[in-house]
């Protein structure tokens, strides 16, 4: 189904670029200013909005801020306002990305896809329909809920973020497999991995914070070096 994406600049030129670049994968709808947007906004069912900061009667950051009160859709900011101040306050008030004028259309397409990936991938419903009757997955003191996408452990609620649960349904649904850092990326956050970064790492050390009771000698989610990562099996718990 295609997305809708809400293009807000109140220069002309700008709109026709990035819509000259989106209108084949996407519905695009304009908007000149803070205020038709919001009016618009509240028209239409709008996928991820791209708004410029400066702008007559209600600018880019009071737009995101009305937003935030009622959406949590993707914002990508596209400003020729380029002080560390500025992408500070953005990002500070809700905005996922931020994109520094000029730009090269072809990477404010990218990281549109990249945030509708993002976040439609992983509230999609067909992502728990594919396995339609599972509704929870067990493994040790662990319980991972699909329905509610939490983390029980001994009965106690834990909070996890998309990315984290993303990664605890990978490794709990395969119990024993191991999972390269390229496999892990390319199926976790939906991109072509390309470089050895820390991303992985980082994301992985929090899940162990949860999940482990001593999160530097894992029992659950192991180290294996020079290949990747793997989760325990049951067996390897001694459970019945």
């Amino acid at each position: 189904m295609r997305k809708t994406i809400m293009l807000v600049d109140d220069e002309q030129d700008i709109v026709d670029l990035l819509k000259l670049f989106l209108e084949q994968e996407f519905d695009i709808i304009e908007a000149r200013d803070g205020q038709e947007a919001a009016e618009r906004f509240s028209q239409h069912t709008i996928d991820l909005i791209v708004i410029d900061i400066m702008m007559p009667r209600l600018d880019g950051l009071q737009l995101l801020q009305w937003i935030r009160r009622h959406s949590k859709i993707p914002v990508i900011i596209v400003s020729a306002k380029n002080q560390d101040t500025d992408k500070i306050s953005g990002l500070g008030l809700g905005a996922d990305d931020f994109i520094t004028k000029p730009f090269s259309p072809l990477e404010v397409v990218a990281r549109i896809q990249a945030q509708l990936r993002r976040t439609y991938e992983f509230y999609d419903p067909s992502f728990v329909r594919a396995e339609p009757t599972l509704t929870e997955t067990r493994i040790g003191d662990l319980a991972l809920d699909h329905e509610a996408c939490m983390l029980y452990k001994r009965g106690e609620q834990i909070t996890l973020s998309a990315i984290e649960y993303k990664l605890l349904k990978l490794f709990m649904s395969k119990p024993g497999r191991i999972y390269t850092k390229k496999q892990i990326f390319e199926t976790v956050w939906s991109e072509s991995y390309i470089a050895d970064d820390n991303t992985i790492m980082v994301q992985i050390s929090r899940l162990r914070d949860k999940i482990e009771d001593s999160p530097r000698e894992p029992v659950y989610l192991k180290t294996i070096r020079g290949l990747g990562y793997r989760f325990a099996k049951k067996d390897e718990l001694h459970e019945p």
